[in-house]
């Protein structure tokens, strides 16, 4: 008597991209137990594989001849087809302005190299048990704390100075601090109940980026921020009065 098949489970799609072969082959290598992985080796070949396989993250290099890492998770942003795919950047750019412009072309992430293949492993793991899990939906389309009106359809940020549209990631972070006003955050508790981090894994670095890019969509003088505050040696919030 044959015995009935077990469902299949579906295996995560991870799309690796780095024009050193070396790395690329290293990553697949310690990926390919868990998931299926495709490699490419320019950011051209990423946007065809991406069409073809639709996976479920890229692992992106920032430093690539061609077509490198920002403009390629740009092209990857504006197409509605691929735009909510996350992406983990690999950057041997270590300076603070360099992770910002990687967050603010639109990675949910980023691994400086030399990296850990396991903190690699970790950091994939957690990004896609975030975006896999179903969030709770409010009754209401705006969430709004004074001036601040976030709407949850469009990703769209508005006050009274400035409009803007978040990524995937920003809406993420400052829908959690609107839905907790006048709460303090650390950068720990926010890449857990934000990131799904597990202790010790994600950067603060992370999160520093993340409201700074945040700010200059929001704040009328990001350098004096009147929504997203710092709190001295505490974290952040946003004050509802």
């Amino acid at each position: 008597m044959a015995v009935p098949s077990s469902p299949e489970v579906e295996i995560p799609r991870v799309l690796v991209v780095d024009d050193d072969q070396e790395v690329a082959k290293s990553i697949e290598a310690s990926l390919r137990r868990n998931y299926q992985v495709f490699v490419v080796y320019s950011g051209i070949s990423a946007l065809k594989e991406a069409r073809r396989h639709n996976p479920d993250i890229i692992v992106l290099d920032v430093v690539m001849p061609g077509l490198d890492g920002l403009e390629t998770c740009r092209e990857l942003r504006i197409d509605p087809a691929l735009a909510d795919i996350p992406i983990l950047f690999l950057t041997a750019l270590g300076r603070p302005e360099d992770r910002v412009a990687g967050l603010r072309a639109g990675a949910d992430d980023y691994l400086t190299k030399p990296f850990n293949l396991e903190e690699l492993q970790l950091r994939i793991k957690a990004i896609l048990r975030r975006v896999q899990r179903k969030p709770s939906i409010p009754t209401q389309s705006l969430i709004k704390v004074r001036d601040l009106e976030l709407d949850r359809h469009s990703y769209g940020v508005t006050t009274s100075k400035k409009k803007a549209v978040l990524t995937p990631v920003e809406f993420d972070l400052l829908y959690h601090l609107m839905t907790h006003p006048n709460e303090v955050f650390t950068s720990d508790r926010l890449l857990k109940e934000v990131w799904d981090y597990p202790s010790e894994t994600g950067s603060p670095d992370l999160v520093r980026m993340h409201i700074k890019n945040l700010r200059r969509k929001v704040e009328e003088d990001p350098s004096k921020p009147q929504f997203i505050l710092t709190i001295p040696r505490r974290g952040y919030t946003i004050a509802s009065g």
